[in-house]
């Protein structure tokens, strides 16, 4: 199994590159007006996705463990979950988004499309792959209609 390293530990050290990015490298700085704002939208954006997706799992009494998909007892496709497959995780990638604009640096960018790649390898795939073994056509159907982020 791929799922071993929770996705909050995943967050936490690609902000960290970010953070020693910006730290050690000379080049890349960018500044706009308004910068700082957009990044408090996309921290605000992101936290209140994250809250809605935990509220929805806690309403239909599934698990919030992205380490144990095959304990899932329902599958979620309202709300939030009607436009996004992966709220929870969008909204660690807005997040991470908000530290590279907050940063200044523009090759925090990278950083974040290597998130993104790295958790549809390790994390969404093997997830998507229990719960279409779990739900079948109903998670197919519903694949079909709902982005994997956004």
């Amino acid at each position: 199994m791929e799922l071993k390293v929770p996705p909050v530990i995943v967050f936490l050290c690609f902000g960290s590159i970010m953070y020693l990015l910006d730290l050690v490298l000379p080049i890349g700085y960018f500044d706009f007006f308004g910068r700082l704002m957009l990044a408090k939208f996309l921290v605000g954006i992101g936290m209140v996705i994250a809250l809605l997706a935990l509220i929805q799992f806690k309403l239909a009494k599934t698990t919030v463990d992205p380490t144990k998909p095959d304990k899932v007892q329902s599958l979620v496709v309202s709300g939030v979950f009607k436009f996004s497959r992966n709220p929870m995780y969008l909204a660690l990638l807005l997040i991470l988004l908000a530290l590279g604009i907050f940063l200044g640096n523009a090759f925090n960018t990278l950083v974040a499309a290597g998130f993104v790649a790295y958790m549809n390898r390790f994390q969404i795939i093997p997830e998507e792959q229990i719960l279409l073994n779990k739900f079948g056509r109903s998670f197919k159907d519903y694949c079909i209609l709902t982005r994997r982020w956004f």
